[in-house]
């Protein structure tokens, strides 16, 4: 059985207000800088031996002090990265609030598409490959693996057997751990939203 702690990035400017995606450049701010640091103590209780991450500032940064701490790099993988919002990417959040596509997103998420950009099964698709992945190549070992708030949600609802467009009931905090325990055989939520900043 394979250990994944699943931590969201610390927290950056752009959490709450606006949608950030892909952008390159986004970095944490000093609460999320914080929050990597104390995430060090928080998860050392857990024989890691791995870090992957995504490929984006913010998920790199938070992922580093733990690196740091246990002599281990940081691994990217871009199945881990952010949603890619497409045309809402650098946009207020409430600016979208009278956008009928925005709407219809938020309530059926398994079936609208984001302007421009990805299909929320897409994404459940291509994180769920990469984590089965690192599964099958850290058998029996506890990886720590840095990502975002909504590609975190949706591979916790792959694992639960649970619709994507009932997602925005799990909570997934900037700087939060949430475990995985994945074998051959039936995987096992072991907690969500977990730490310092949850």
């Amino acid at each position: 059985m394979t250990t994944i702690l699943l931590i969201r990035h610390g927290h950056t400017e752009l959490v709450g207000n606006t949608l950030a995606g892909r952008r390159p450049s986004v970095h944490l701010s000093a609460q999320g800088t914080r929050e990597a640091v104390d995430l060090v103590r928080h998860v050392r209780g857990f024989p890691i031996t791995a870090i992957f991450s995504s490929p984006l500032e913010r998920t790199r940064e938070t992922a580093q002090p733990l690196a740091d701490a246990l002599g281990l790099g940081v691994q990217v993988r871009d199945g881990l990265t952010e949603i890619d919002y497409g045309e809402w990417t650098g946009r207020r959040i409430g600016d979208l609030a009278e956008d009928a596509t925005w709407i219809r997103y938020n309530r059926y998420r398994s079936t609208t598409r984001i302007p421009g950009g990805e299909w929320y099964v897409d994404v459940q698709a291509r994180v769920a490959k990469t984590l089965e992945e690192l599964r099958t190549l850290h058998p029996g070992e506890t990886l720590a693996v840095f990502s975002h708030g909504d590609v975190i949600r949706v591979a916790l609802a792959h694992y639960l057997g649970m619709q994507i467009d009932r997602i925005t009931r799990m909570v997934v905090s900037p700087g939060s751990v949430s475990g995985l325990a994945l074998s051959d055989f039936s995987p096992e939520i072991l907690f969500v939203n977990r730490g310092p900043a949850a």
